[in-house]
């Protein structure tokens, strides 16, 4: 329970600040604010998204994928080389998953289709 409070408040704070910065007149932001200030906020909660869900997603797949080479090594210590080849190629293939999203996050930052 309180973690779902911590987290609403976080995403209430994070776009309550969100409105403010948006409203300001005359930045750097002003062309794209008139082109579509919501379309913008959006693109920008996406990327975020993006972000955070591949971070998160691919944390959990390394620390998982550590510990039971971990285990499959206090085992089997006669394997342990190619048990750590083998995880240091999945720890390889989850961390590219995290840069797709970054990429991802990267195109809906600036070569965003909805801004014209």
């Amino acid at each position: 329970m309180k973690k779902a409070l911590v987290t609403l408040m976080v995403i209430g704070g994070v776009l309550g600040v969100a409105n403010a910065a948006l409203a300001a007149e005359g930045g750097p932001l002003a062309k794209y604010i008139q082109l579509g200030g919501v379309n913008l906020a959006l693109v920008c909660l996406a990327a975020a998204v993006a972000v955070g869900v591949a971070a998160c997603g691919c944390g959990i797949g390394m620390g998982t994928a550590a510990g039971n080479a971990c285990t499959g090594v206090a085992r089997n210590p006669e394997v342990s080389g190619k048990i750590t080849v083998t995880m240091i190629l999945g720890l390889a293939l989850i961390e590219s998953l995290t840069i797709y999203g970054l990429v991802i996050a990267l195109i809906l930052l600036y070569a965003n289709p909805l801004l014209g």
